[in-house]
């Protein structure tokens, strides 16, 4: 029974990824079982994943930490070694489930560096430098949806590059996000790219707008954790309203995928919620939703489902988004300060990573006697 509610999403339209990744779980076998046994088709990663992972000592790393240090690699390269080599190794963990699916799952998300996020040309080099380093087909490149990474993402579309927008919190940039990434394709398509080859999903946070709300309202409030699971719905009105226009359907006769909506930050931050919540309430077809592995445990325990909880729901979203506004909460700051924050926390995240690197690098330097 506890497996059938995972098959159950699945077979709803919900792709399941998770969202971890770790050398452990690559040597053990973990991901291919959880591949094999729990319909997992993607895996994400970001910086925060990837810093405690690595800077947590992990055995697995030692042999790769020594081989850069002695050959005196420097601080720079050594992180998208050990990152590029886990996501390479994923990608071919997950290369039946791509070959499967028609290159629709299957994937594996690597980070720009988050401190480029405000850096459009370096955004853009990155990305090609990243997809040039992992060298497989099913890897997505996420670029941030900040105003500089917009011209990034359309860039990175028009090079034939897969692409994972992440870090997505209102509606109207999640237009916006949409628009890049369609004229990134025609851009494609007039560079002579292969349409078919090109995968997006656009990563939408759920869980951390509930959080901000929240702090908004007072104690009580019934209006508490009514913001995100709105937020996303409304989201995806947008999306449907995309695929009914003209554009859309030039591509998609011309071979491309859909950008499906990917639900991020799906891990319930207050304990008085369900921990459930930001799965079951988001379920219709043609959407991702990458979970924790403590989510998706919850999930094929006891997540139920009721059908499409997204499409029938499009009218009480707005309502209750009209709630929190008629009730004091501005909104657009509230995205504001989650785009800001979720930029910083990575940007930390990873300066604590190359810290973690090269006190390890140190160490193996020394004790080569080097």
């Amino acid at each position: 029974m506890t497996a059938d509610r995972l098959a159950a999403l699945s077979a709803a339209g919900v792709s399941i990824w998770l969202d971890d990744l770790d050398r452990g779980r690559l040597t053990s076998g973990g991901l291919a079982r959880l591949v094999a046994g729990s319909s997992v088709v993607g895996v994400t990663t970001n910086p925060s994943i990837f810093e405690k992972a690595i800077t947590g000592g992990a055995a697995e790393y030692a042999e790769q930490v020594h081989d850069l240090a002695v050959r005196g690699v420097d601080l720079g390269e050594a992180v998208r070694a050990l990152t590029a080599y886990d996501v390479r190794w994923a990608c071919d963990v997950l290369a039946p489930t791509h070959a499967a699916t028609g290159g629709v799952d299957g994937r594996v998300s690597i980070e720009v560096d988050p401190r480029l996020a405000r850096d459009t040309e370096a955004t853009i080099a990155e990305a090609k430098a990243l997809h040039w380093a992992v060298d497989r087909p099913n890897v997505l490149i996420k670029i941030p949806a900040t105003v500089e990474g917009l011209p990034a993402i359309t860039a990175t579309l028009a090079a034939g590059v897969s692409v994972n927008v992440t870090l997505i919190f209102s509606v109207d940039r999640y237009r916006a996000v949409l628009d890049a990434w369609l004229t990134g394709l025609e851009r494609a398509r007039d560079n002579g790219h292969d349409l078919s080859g090109i995968e997006s999903v656009a990563s939408f946070f759920v869980s951390r707008f509930d959080t901000e709300v929240d702090r908004r309202l007072p104690a009580g409030s019934p209006l508490r954790g009514t913001g995100a699971i709105a937020n996303a719905r409304v989201a995806h009105e947008a999306f449907t309203g995309m695929l009914a226009g003209d554009r859309w359907k030039s591509l998609a006769a011309d071979g491309a995928h859909v950008q499906r909506p990917l639900w991020a930050s799906t891990g319930v931050k207050d304990p008085a919620y369900s921990d459930t919540r930001y799965v079951v309430d988001l379920v219709t077809r043609d959407v991702v939703n990458t979970m924790p592995e403590p989510t998706l445990d919850a999930v094929r325990d006891h997540g139920d489902l009721v059908g499409d909880t997204i499409v029938p729901e499009y009218a009480a979203a707005h309502a209750a988004l009209d709630a929190l506004t008629a009730a004091g909460v501005d909104l657009d700051d509230v995205v504001r300060v989650l785009e800001e924050e979720g930029v910083d926390k990575f940007v930390v995240a990873w300066e604590s990573l190359l810290a973690g690197i090269r006190t390890a690098l140190d160490a193996a330097r020394a004790a080569a006697g080097r």
